[in-house]
C-alpha cells in the first residue's frame, strides 16, 4: 500500500509539472507599462511603478498622417509598438501603418517574433510569402480595399502597390516587439560585410555583382 501511495504521489507531481510547463505565460498584474529609463535587462522591458502610470502610456496619435514614401522602395512603415505605446509591454500585440507610392514595395522581410494580419485600406496590393525549405512555395494574392491577408511568423513576405495611385494598409502583429529583418539590407548591408566569396557562391553570381549590391546598402 505504501508503495502504491508513493507511486500515485509521483504521478500527481509529474502531471502538475507537465501542466505548469505547458501553460502559456500570463501577466500577473493588470499591466506592465514599459519603463524606458529602467536599467534592468530582461525579456521585454521593466515595469513602471503603477502609481506613475498615465493615460498617455496607452495612447498614440498620428496614424492618420500619411508616411513619406519618397525613398528608393516607395513605401513607409509607421510602427505602433512598445516603443510608441509603453502600455503594450507584455501584452503581445502591436500594429503598423504602411503607405505605398504607385508601384512602391514593402520589400522582402520577415518578422522573427510575430504573425502579421494585414488589411488594405486604400488601393490594390500584390502580397505574398514563401514557405520554408525544401518546398519554398510562393503563396501570393491580389488584394483590394477591405481585403485581409495573413503572413505566418518568420516567413519571408512582401507587398507591392500595383495601382497608379497611393495605397494604404494597416497590419496587426502578434508581438509587442515583432522585429523586422529586411533581406536585402541584412545580406548586403551587414556590418562588417559578409564575405564576398561566400555571397557570390550562395547566390551563384560573380563577385562584381556582390560588390555592386553591397555598395548600394
Amino acid at each position: 500500500m505504501a508503495h502504491r501511495i508513493a507511486f500515485l504521489g509521483f504521478v500527481a507531481l509529474a502531471v502538475c509539472a507537465s501542466l505548469s510547463s505547458a501553460a502559456d505565460p500570463a501577466n500577473l498584474q493588470d499591466f506592465c507599462v514599459a519603463d524606458a529609463s529602467g536599467n534592468t535587462r530582461m525579456n521585454g522591458m521593466a515595469c513602471k511603478n503603477p502609481a506613475m502610470v498615465q493615460a498617455s502610456d496607452f495612447a498614440f496619435s498620428g496614424l492618420h498622417i500619411p508616411g513619406n514614401t519618397s525613398n528608393a522602395v516607395g513605401s513607409r512603415v509607421t510602427p505602433v509598438a512598445v516603443t510608441q505605446i509603453p502600455g503594450l509591454n507584455t501584452l503581445g500585440i502591436s500594429m503598423v501603418r504602411i503607405d505605398y507610392a504607385p508601384w512602391g514595395i514593402n520589400s522582402l522581410h520577415t518578422h522573427p517574433r510575430a504573425t502579421e494580419i494585414l488589411t488594405v485600406i486604400e488601393g490594390s496590393l500584390e502580397v505574398g510569402f514563401v514557405t520554408s525549405n525544401p518546398e519554398n512555395r510562393h503563396i501570393t494574392k491580389i488584394l483590394k480595399k477591405g481585403d485581409v491577408f495573413v503572413f505566418p511568423v518568420g516567413l519571408i513576405h512582401y507587398q507591392r502597390n500595383i495601382g497608379y495611385g497611393n495605397a494604404v494598409a494597416i497590419a496587426a502583429l502578434s508581438s509587442q516587439n515583432p522585429g523586422v529583418i529586411t533581406i536585402a539590407n541584412t545580406v548586403f548591408g551587414s556590418q562588417p560585410d559578409i564575405s564576398t566569396d561566400l555571397l557570390a557562391k550562395a547566390f551563384q553570381v560573380d563577385k562584381g555583382v556582390v560588390w555592386q549590391l553591397q555598395a548600394k546598402f
